[in-house]
């Protein structure tokens, strides 16, 4: 391995077809709390990534899902990036000094709604951010699992 690699592990979930690679070095994986998703914890504890996906039971579109996301876990927060496009959308920004960026995706015509998110101190922006990236071009939606 070159200097100034990080090793990559990659997480695939059998259930709704998700990719997402990480590296070891900075994040471990946690016992799963359900099939849905999994979550992986720095080893001070100050920074999550979280994977998963759920049925949009509610049939929510993009719009309200994205309203009812940034009431319920980034209210009062200071939004910096949010581009929304056809299928996706995307929140960063910070709360109570912490940095969050999460990546939500409408898949199999809006019957399926897939997410990562990576929350981390603020402090450590400039070395998370890098790691934020480096997720965002390795993640893969469960497309294939539509059924």
């Amino acid at each position: 391995m070159a200097q100034g690699q990080e090793e990559i592990a990659t997480y695939h979930n059998k259930r709704f077809g998700f990719r997402l690679s990480y590296p070891t070095a900075r994040f471990k994986p946690k016992e799963p709390l359900s099939e849905e998703g999994r979550m992986w914890v720095s080893d001070d504890g100050n920074a999550r990534l979280l994977a998963g996906a759920l049925p949009n039971a509610g049939a929510m579109s993009l719009k309200d899902y994205r309203a009812f996301v940034l009431k319920e876990s980034y209210a009062g927060a200071e939004i910096d990036y949010a581009p929304v496009r056809d299928t996706w959308f995307v929140l960063s920004g910070t709360r109570d000094g912490t940095t969050f960026y999460e990546r939500v995706t409408f898949t199999c015509g809006g019957r399926l709604i897939n997410s990562w998110a990576m929350l981390y101190p603020a402090s450590e922006r400039e070395v998370y951010n890098r790691v934020v990236e480096q997720v965002a071009r390795n993640y893969r939606t469960g497309q294939s699992k539509c059924g």
